[in-house]
């Protein structure tokens, strides 16, 4: 394969619906750095998931950041975090000057176990937040942990960043929370090259948010700074191009659905071999196709070399935070499914650009490698 085969990359829109906002951005001489396509792209985003507000900002992570000071969490404070996820859902908590405890996932849906997160609210009783992940897509279990949060009086911020599409008995993942978060980062199912988005029910909450976002700038004519800002609102480009992938978000759904169907199809018969689960009434916008592999096959690391031999991308899944050297000083609370899953699963190249070709191709280096060929 001349072509390499990627794991997941940028997809612009056929119709060209990005260039068409990014152009009335330079037409209007919007660039920066706010604009109609900020403002719009927010309404658009808050009506695709049915929130009531949202924030465009310039990542994420400064989504995850600015909804840790919405709850109010300080020096100090704990926070019950997914342990397996990207160093990106932990590092705000520490922004904070917080104290982070990782919770580790379920076999069932791959994210926050209930029980080890109960169990962690009893330990600490004066918790200020829980932060799950809807880890590729798939949805955590929700009604488990929204009901724990309540009854224990803590704030749910879910990191949707990337579960954009995802929904849960018919809701959209990241409004369950007080607060959601979704990522467009260049690898996610769509992107803006880089930014992310805040969405609650609070109304009044965003309006904070954006006023923190754009440097804390009191309404006067000179400059005027009462709190501690920061520059986290996204550009008016960068939203044209947001604004555009929105309104192919339901063809890239369907596409990594179908990604991920044909290799469960075409592999899943290998003795030894299991893919991501599916929660009953949900409908993941699987992001990427995990597999996991049974040791005796081998290592998941020796099939992403053989991948990468033959041009190929691919990733181990994350390692969970309470193993990084960086948070090794944290508590962690579970039973070690999220180590267990790091040492046998791997994601596997869910481009939405990728042809059945491509993807065949990847089967038989698959099964080549597994000694199925």
């Amino acid at each position: 394969m001349e072509k390499r085969i990627l794991l997941s990359s940028p997809h612009m829109s056929d119709e060209g619906y990005e260039l068409a906002f990014v152009q009335e951005a330079f037409d209007t001489n919007w660039i920066a750095p706010l604009g109609e396509n900020v403002n719009q792209f927010e309404n658009e985003l808050a009506e695709r998931v049915h929130a009531k507000g949202a924030v465009a900002l310039s990542s994420g992570t400064a989504a995850i950041h600015l909804a840790l000071k919405l709850a109010d969490v300080s020096e100090g404070d704990v926070v019950l975090c997914q342990s397996l996820t990207f160093s990106a859902t932990a590092n705000p908590i520490l922004y904070q000057n917080a104290v982070p405890v990782f919770i580790d996932s379920d076999e069932g849906s791959w994210n926050m176990d209930p029980v080890a997160l109960e169990e962690a609210l009893i330990k600490y009783p004066n918790t200020k937040a829980v932060l799950i992940v809807h880890l590729y897509g798939l949805c955590a279990r929700l009604d488990e942990i929204v009901a724990l949060c309540k009854r224990y009086n803590v704030t749910l911020i879910e990191d949707a960043a990337e579960s954009l599409g995802s929904t849960y008995h018919g809701k959209d993942t990241g409004t369950f929370g007080n607060l959601g978060i979704y990522s467009f980062n260049g690898n996610k199912i769509i992107t803006t090259s880089g930014g992310g988005m805040l969405v609650s029910s609070d109304v009044d909450e965003m309006k904070k948010a954006r006023f923190w976002a754009t440097q804390s700038r009191e309404p006067e004519l000179h400059y005027e700074h009462k709190e501690l800002g920061f520059n986290y609102r996204m550009s008016n480009v960068v939203a044209g191009i947001g604004r555009g992938q929105l309104k192919v978000l339901d063809l890239r759904v369907a596409k990594k659905n179908e990604i991920y169907n044909r290799y469960k199809d075409a592999l899943s018969s290998i003795e030894g071999v299991s893919f991501m689960p599916l929660l009953d009434n949900t409908k993941p916008n699987y992001w990427l196709s995990c597999m996991v592999l049974d040791p005796k096959l081998g290592s998941p690391v020796e099939l992403i070399h053989a991948l990468d031999s033959a041009n190929v991308e691919a990733r181990p899944i994350w390692k969970p935070m309470h193993l990084q050297p960086f948070f090794s000083e944290f508590d962690y609370v579970g039973n070690g499914f999220g180590e267990q899953l790091f040492n046998t699963g791997l994601c596997l190249p869910s481009d939405s650009k990728m042809t059945t070709e491509e993807q065949d191709y990847v089967i038989e280096v698959i099964k080549g490698s597994l000694g199925r060929a």
